[in-house]
């Protein structure tokens, strides 16, 4: 579906009318047409996205907005200009607001945090063997797909199962195509190996079509094929055959069990309920696909105390659905704002009727109930942990002599293995838990910095770090789509007084005042619970073993040192595979591209024959015949 997609900027002043004035001289060029318009502040940023049935009517609205909320007029106030996106419809307008409020995260809107995609599990593949895969992203690859599932963890189980109700192969075709004997797989009795034809095309075909019927929801009917089968295998006297299908209609019976949640009336569905208490709230939804529980996800929108419950279930319905394909049925625990609307923005999507209703009796109201429950459970735990958290910052600020309870700290660490793929990290606490979208790498590149010189690595990492806020002699700017980089209250770094005074001096140098900077170094035989902090105009001190806010500063300092690890671990995968494929003769980006997208992974291209060089698109002869004398020096 095309949309109307012309951006039209109809107030800017640069700064010199702002408020409702500029809303008023916005109103001169804003038409009586469905859309969605965007209020931007002095910067050109965007506070706030809505739509319209009448833009110029909605717009107008805010010119006279006397009665509003304090909310609205601290954003009326500091409106500069007004861009409008053209729709036709209010529906389409809705579409679109739900995707620029994804885009650009106005402070104003009513937010969904932590979105992100879903996996699927993909049956099929490019030979006559299907597989089992996970998949993320765009559905190009042939095969089916079964999905969403609410987690890698929930995907994961699903596929043990058809490994060992159907025993499909789970490997890549690079290496299916390239085994000479069984993998481990069909050892533990979880794959028939076809990859040495241990099973016959026709044989493999009939196990995948048992696992389709699986995946759309016909458990009895695959359970009551396998008896019939371990019967006859039984009256055969074939024990061993028959005690397999055995513990193949166990798990299918185990499946049944665990899907509990079913019901006999729910195909392909959503249930989302929505629970508040104080100025949090949370969004539960349950995926059922083909009858099947595919499992559940909790998110947390952002938004004021004033925002209503209908409101709030509408604005996350709209931006979750907006980057993900929407069931034919959502159950909701409570109705959205506008329901006619969005049924009919969400048809206007997929194509086909959406529906969006409130369950009243009978089991689909036991499922709203069972998932409001759990969102219910959810955020009771998540008010404890916030609750700990607040209790171990209050008393974080006592200890390092801030003036409240820090809202911000970022821990920083190095990674690198004798200097070589070096790069720094660092991670952000915060009251609500680590904010992970603030997470950043740095990849040490300065020519000055000696390879595994910790000082000189924390020293670039910080000054790059702060390079722009003695620019801006404030916050930092937006960086890649997220919200600014506020400066910290407090700085952990992972190290003692050798890494203190380093960042110290480009701390002082980048003219950077505020934040207050604490080294945390291991003790005696690096022992947990025996760190030394180190900080400015203070001797060298330590916490007793069990205080709770060690226990908390060992967290943070702890999850700063997994994420410079994962990052490193991923560069140094990638550099490694680059610079192997960077030696072969004649090989530029574009034949290395063409080489991995073949054959999956420079092992395989290794293992590969001249003739399955030759194969690849774009390698001649003569370039296929270096690269399999590159691998193999002993044919030269």
């Amino acid at each position: 579906m095309a949309f109307v997609n012309e951006t039209q900027t109809v107030a800017r002043k640069e700064a010199t009318v702002v408020g409702p004035e500029a809303i008023r001289a916005a109103l001169a060029t804003i038409p009586h047409v469905p859309g969605v318009y965007r209020m931007l502040d002095a910067k050109g940023d965007v506070l706030y996205v809505g739509k319209a049935k009448s833009l110029k009517n909605r717009v107008a609205s805010y010119a006279h907005a006397t009665h509003a909320n304090a909310r609205t007029m601290r954003m009326v106030a500091q409106v500069a200009a007004v861009e409008i996106v053209i729709a036709r419809s209010e529906a389409e307008a809705l579409l679109i607001e739900a995707g620029q409020v994804r885009r650009y995260r106005p402070p104003y809107n009513i937010l969904l945090k932590d979105d992100k995609s879903f996996p699927y599990l993909l049956l099929g593949g490019e030979n006559a063997y299907p597989r089992i895969a996970k998949h993320r992203g765009a559905q190009s690859q042939k095969g089916e797909y079964f999905g969403p599932f609410a987690s890698v963890g929930a995907l994961n189980q699903t596929m043990a199962l058809l490994q060992k109700i159907f025993l499909l192969r789970p490997c890549a075709d690079t290496v299916f195509r390239n085994r000479t004997r069984p993998c481990l797989q069909y050892q533990i009795k979880r794959c028939s190996a076809p990859c040495v034809s241990y099973v016959s095309e026709a044989q493999y075909a009939a196990q995948v079509d048992r696992a389709r019927d699986f995946l759309h929801g016909r458990h009895r009917e695959v359970q009551e094929e396998f008896r019939a089968e371990m019967d006859a295998a039984s009256a055969a006297q074939d024990y061993e055959k028959a005690a397999l299908l055995r513990d193949r209609i166990r798990a299918l019976t185990q499946v049944q069990q665990e899907h509990g949640l079913s019901t006999s009336n729910l195909d392909d569905a959503d249930v989302v309920a929505l629970v508040r208490r104080g100025g949090a709230s949370i969004v539960q939804v349950f995926f059922f696909r083909e009858g099947n529980h595919f499992g559940h996800q909790s998110f947390h929108p952002s938004h004021t105390a004033e925002a209503g419950d209908g409101e709030v279930m509408a604005a996350f319905l709209a931006q979750f659905y907006e980057s993900h394909t929407p069931p034919p049925e959502i159950l909701v625990n409570i109705e959205p704002a506008d329901c006619a609307l969005l049924q009919e923005a969400l048809k206007l999507k997929v194509g086909r009727v959406v529906r969006v209703r409130q369950p009243q009796r009978g089991d689909k109201l036991t499922l709203i109930s069972n998932a409001a429950a759990n969102a219910e459970a959810a955020l009771a735990r998540e008010d404890q942990q916030r609750a700990r958290i607040a209790a171990n910052l209050a008393r974080v600020a006592e200890l390092f002599g801030l003036d409240g309870p820090p809202q911000r700290i970022e821990v920083y660490d190095n990674s690198h293995i004798g200097g070589s793929h070096a790069l720094g990290a660092m991670i952000v606490a915060t009251p609500e838990g680590f904010d992970k979208r603030a997470y950043r790498s740095f990849n040490i590149k300065d020519a000055a910095t000696t390879p595994g010189d910790d000082y000189a690595m924390m020293r670039e990492v910080l000054r790059r770090r702060f390079a722009r806020a003695k620019k801006d002699a404030g916050p930092l700017a937006p960086i890649a789509g997220d919200k600014a980089w506020g400066l910290p209250d407090l700085i952990l770094i992972d190290g003692g007084a050798g890494q203190l005074h380093a960042v110290q001096g480009v701390l002082k140098e980048s003219g950077i005042e505020g934040p207050v900077l604490v080294g945390i170094a291991k003790g005696e035989d690096r022992n947990a619970g025996r760190e030394w902090f180190h900080m400015e105009g203070r001797e060298p001190f330590q916490l007793p073993v069990g205080d709770p806010v060690l226990h908390y500063l060992q967290r943070i300092r702890d999850e700063a040192h997994r994420f410079a690890i994962s990052r490193h671990r991923r560069k140094r995968s990638s550099g490694t595979l680059t610079s192997a494929l960077d030696d072969i003769p004649s090989v530029g980006s574009a034949r290395k591209k063409a080489l991995l997208v073949h054959f999956g992974s420079r092992a395989a291209i290794s293992a590969a024959s001249l003739a399955e060089i030759e194969n690849v698109s774009g390698i001649s002869h003569k370039t296929a015949k270096q690269i399999f004398d590159f691998f193999h020096p002993a044919f030269h």
